[in-house]
């Protein structure tokens, strides 16, 4: 079984790479003061971001093993586990890391907005790679701008100049992350092509009958991806959430099988609902009308 370092706080990275941290909740480390350092396999119990300058490492996150290169920002939360474990060997890194914990957003506005940066919740390889020198600069200044708050004498306004510099930071990788998606735009119709692709696979394997609907979760997992990052990504290419999706999908196949002359109750269980009423809730949601009254309607139009 692996062995695996829990990162409770701050220190227990600190503590790892024989590092003398500064703060008990946040922590600002440039790997070439701490190189050479063994590997290891964390289960993260605070948020960091990471990116190194020079070295490629095949990296462990959730159960897939991925090329963790120059130019990657890797952002971690809570719960999640992630890195190589360690055998021994000691690899020299140039980069950064910022480590923060939970409890340093308290009462900020980021404490609510954090949800926001979906990024946290991406597979390494859905992750951020910085393409320009310009992306790597901001951050290392803000790697720098935070250490030497940090080693002034703790005052009251502190913390909030922290959780400010933290807060920027997460908005430039928002924007990294969003001119990502821009960028990709032959890829992202390529994943598009996939979804709709694993739809049809759904209903002609008759998936349906086992495990109902199809669902953003169950797509997500089936091409590979956090369902955070296909969210987004389907977002940017449609303007329209996954979800939505493909609740347009079900329901033009509802329309398909209704003119083909099957009831509402068929449809219903074709398609994987758990009672008619609720593909009819559906439909009059999306449509306007109720199946019945769709059919009535195509009728009259013939």
């Amino acid at each position: 079984m692996s062995k695996i370092l829990k990162v409770k706080n701050v220190n227990d990275y600190c503590n790892w790479l024989g590092y003398e941290c500064q703060h008990q909740q946040v922590c600002v480390i440039d790997y070439k003061e701490v190189s050479p350092i063994r590997h290891c396999l964390a289960n993260y119990s605070v948020y960091g971001i990471f990116f190194h300058d020079e070295a490629e490492i095949d990296l462990t996150y959730g159960c897939g093993k991925y090329d963790y290169k120059k130019g990657t920002v890797i952002c971690v939360a809570p719960g999640q586990i992630g890195g190589k474990e360690d055998n021994g060997e000691r690899v020299t890194l140039t980069g950064w890391a910022l480590l923060f914990h939970p409890d340093i957003l308290q009462g900020t506005a980021l404490e609510k907005t954090i949800k926001n940066y979906t990024f946290f919740d991406y597979r390494i390889n859905e992750a951020l790679h910085m393409s320009e020198e310009e992306e790597h600069d901001i951050l290392v200044s803000l790697m720098h701008l935070m250490r030497d708050e940090l080693s002034k004498r703790h005052d009251e306004q502190q913390n909030a100049i922290i959780v400010g510099y933290i807060e920027l930071m997460l908005n430039f990788c928002q924007r990294f992350y969003n001119r990502q998606f821009l960028t990709r735009k032959l890829e992202n119709s390529d994943i598009l092509m996939r979804f709709n692709s694993l739809l049809q696979d759904y209903y002609e394997k008759g998936i349906q009958f086992t495990l109902g609907l199809p669902t953003v979760q169950y797509c997500a997992n089936e091409l590979c991806m956090s369902s955070n990052y296909f969210g987004d990504l389907i977002k940017k290419t449609t303007g329209d959430t996954a979800s939505n999706h493909i609740r347009q999908y079900i329901i033009q196949r509802a329309k398909n099988e209704l003119i083909s002359g099957a009831t509402a109750s068929q449809v219903a269980y074709n398609l994987g609902f758990d009672y008619p009423q609720h593909l009819s809730r559906l439909f009059k949601k999306c449509c306007g009308c109720s199946p019945t009254e769709y059919v009535k309607q195509k009728r009259n139009d013939i």
